[in-house]
């Protein structure tokens, strides 16, 4: 009985998610997935949430590059996502033009917000072509670099006619959270602290064909 129960939880473990590499499809070797989509699919969202005001900013100005082996994402993921610093909205114009200031993410000196993966911690299998995964960056705002955590799920869509309507060839979709102190990166809320939250949530969905 002893021995059944251990080769039950030893199958469990090995083909779960626990133990997971990458995704379950054949390796094609290390691929690359360029993130860069004209037709403003790609987008990057923050959200803070304060006392008296909650802000939602957004743009489609987000690009970037990964790579990877299907089967070893853990140990092969590579890559950086890409935002235009100017670009971002938040739907009035006025206070806009204050987060693009020097105050704020002071956007003519520091035109470029950038993740890029430093590691990937866990892997999880969802499906065969769909992996969850937690990753450590360095990511990078108004001259300032901090490892931040994020979590990501990754699906891989192999060409169908379906995705030919969308883009040519195998495709990636990425959708990534994480959070962030603006303090961190040397931007103080205490001009204005019951309306801009220290704490930011960030949400990129991307998606991008392998490159050929």
């Amino acid at each position: 009985m002893v021995k059944t129960l251990s080769k039950v939880v030893l199958f469990l473990y090995l083909f779960t998610g626990i133990n997971a590499q990458g995704f379950n499809l054949p390796s094609k070797g290390i691929q690359v997935f360029n993130l860069k989509d004209s037709s403003g699919r790609n987008q990057a969202t923050f959200y803070s949430e304060a006392r008296f005001e909650n802000i939602t900013g957004l743009t489609n100005d987000v690009l970037g590059e990964v790579s990877f082996d299907l089967k070893d994402v853990k140990s092969t993921l590579k890559g950086e996502i890409l935002v235009s610093t100017s670009s971002i909205k938040t739907g009035i114009e006025k206070r806009d033009e204050h987060l693009r200031g020097v105050s704020w993410l002071n956007a003519e000196k520091y035109p470029t917000i950038i993740y890029k993966i430093k590691e990937v911690e866990r892997v999880d299998l969802i499906e065969d072509n769909q992996i969850k995964i937690v990753l450590l960056g360095e990511f990078s705002l108004r001259g300032k670099t901090k490892l931040v955590y994020a979590n990501a799920t990754i699906k891989y869509l192999l060409e169908n006619e379906t995705t030919k309507t969308i883009m040519p060839g195998d495709l990636i979709s990425i959708v990534a959270r994480f959070d962030l102190n603006l303090s961190d990166f040397g931007i103080s809320n205490s001009m204005i602290p019951n309306r801009v939250s220290d704490n930011i949530q960030i949400v990129a969905n991307l998606v991008g064909p392998e490159s050929k």
